[in-house]
């Protein structure tokens, strides 16, 4: 009972923070703009055509996940991530929550927690959207049925298995380098730079040491692109994850001012 009020406390104080709002828009922007393309060219598009192919839901995710795993996964994380971690810094409150009685583990991991979870509903958001969006054009349009192919269930969850791991290093960076400083252009300059430092080392024969790559080495694998990647990177985000928690679980813990 006590940790599910202490994480109840922390899931309050994102409703400060623009994070919240971060979740909506990250999931629902990519959707929203392919159904809006959709909608406005829809003869130029061959929509009736394209809605009875076999491989319609799985053109349809690849095409939606570019976007989501180039740029609004990663910057997402890197915005929503330094602004949940910002927010005793801006209330000027960690000497507070230092005072009650939690163990400073359990504000660390509640935290954590609470930035996770923001995460899976990005993608529960995002994959709600592109069936609802998908389905919308056939329910508008008289020329456009139903989409004739099955939901490809198994597929779709794999895939997001798969980008769930690849967002973990992302996550555990940006969270040590968050609670550790002040200002919130320092965490999100240094994940901008890493973020172009990884786009830009895509085709690097060591790329897979690159963290912040993770999600674009895998969009680019699924979409049948010709990219060598030189190890299971979901193995290596998990542990750059756990390196990176661990890391900043220490810095934490013995940073002298805390707040």
């Amino acid at each position: 009972m006590h940790l599910l009020n202490i994480f109840q406390s922390e899931w309050l104080k994102r409703r400060r923070s623009l994070a919240s709002w971060l979740v909506v828009i990250g999931g629902l922007f990519t959707p929203v703009i392919i159904f809006t393309m959709r909608m406005v060219y829809h003869q130029r598009l061959s929509l009736p055509q394209k809605f009875q192919l076999p491989d319609f839901w799985q053109v349809s995710w690849n095409q939606s996940w570019e976007s989501m795993a180039l740029f609004m996964l990663p910057m997402g994380i890197i915005m929503a991530t330094g602004l949940m971690t910002q927010l005793e810094y801006k209330n000027n409150a960690w000497k507070q929550l230092h005072t009650t009685p939690q163990r400073m583990a359990t504000i660390f991991c509640m935290k954590l927690l609470i930035i996770l979870i923001m995460l899976v509903q990005v993608f529960v958001v995002f994959n709600a959207g592109l069936y609802l969006f998908g389905i919308l054009p056939s329910l508008l349009l008289s020329s456009v049925s139903y989409p004739a192919a099955d939901l490809p269930v198994a597929m779709i969850m794999q895939w997001n298995i798969n980008f769930f791991l690849d967002c973990l290093p992302i996550v555990g960076l940006q969270y040590a380098l968050g609670l550790h400083f002040k200002n919130f252009l320092v965490p999100f300059g240094a994940g901008f730079l890493l973020w172009i430092v990884s786009m830009s080392g895509l085709t690097w024969e060591y790329n897979y040491i690159l963290p912040y790559s993770y999600t674009m080495l895998d969009y680019l694998v699924l979409a049948g692109r010709k990219i060598r990647i030189g190890t299971d990177i979901h193995v290596m985000s998990v542990m750059y994850f756990a390196v990176f928690i661990v890391g900043g679980y220490a810095v934490y813990i013995w940073k002298n001012e805390k707040g």
